[in-house]
């Protein structure tokens, strides 16, 4: 179970940004944010993630390794949540790619999903990143600045249902996710 937004937020190795004059007025309307995610696909905008493969390109497969007894237990949990939440949905796709754990510096596990081969043949987007300069320079002079936290960031968008099969995920209790 993860820890509550602001519990997250004040446990955090930076300094306090209470002494912000804004701090009082985001603890006041905390519950704009909320500490867990919907437990349900988001809501179609019209913008789904689309996956252009690169021509030729047959399957994306990387076998899944073996993990110790906690890190299944907790990938397994994970995707168990995921299906309940209509999140996910077995698999049958001839794409896969196997799931780990990352430790999470607050306790638990991160859930990661070991894409390379997909990125590989992943046709790169052609929007280019800015420089770190230049977005520090353009808000030099702002006085109200904002963060993000993308937890389970993966979830929340919508994708293509022709795409879907390429993300498909396997488990090391041999199950395969999409």
């Amino acid at each position: 179970m993860s820890l509550p937004t602001w519990e997250r937020f004040d446990g955090q190795s930076w300094d306090s940004p209470s002494a912000s004059p804004f701090y009082d007025v985001l603890r006041e309307h905390k519950d704009v944010l909320p500490d867990e995610i919907p437990a349900e696909l988001p809501q179609d905008k019209g913008i789904q993630h689309e996956i252009g493969l690169v021509p030729g390109t047959k399957y994306c497969v990387t076998r899944q390794w073996p993990l110790p007894r906690d890190q299944v237990k907790a990938i397994d949990d994970f995707f168990e949540s995921r299906r309940q939440a209509g999140q996910v949905r077995e698999s049958k796709s001839p794409h896969s790619a196997p799931a780990f754990c990352v430790k999470k510096p607050q306790g638990g596990w991160r859930i990661v999903h070991a894409y390379n081969k997909l990125n590989d043949a992943t046709i790169p987007a052609q929007t280019t990143i800015p420089q770190k300069d230049v977005i520090i320079d353009s808000i030099a002079k702002s006085t109200i600045y904002s963060a993000l936290d993308l937890r389970d960031g993966f979830y929340q968008i919508l994708m293509r249902e022709s795409d879907i099969a390429l993300t498909a995920v396997s488990t090391p209790s041999g199950m395969l996710w999409e």
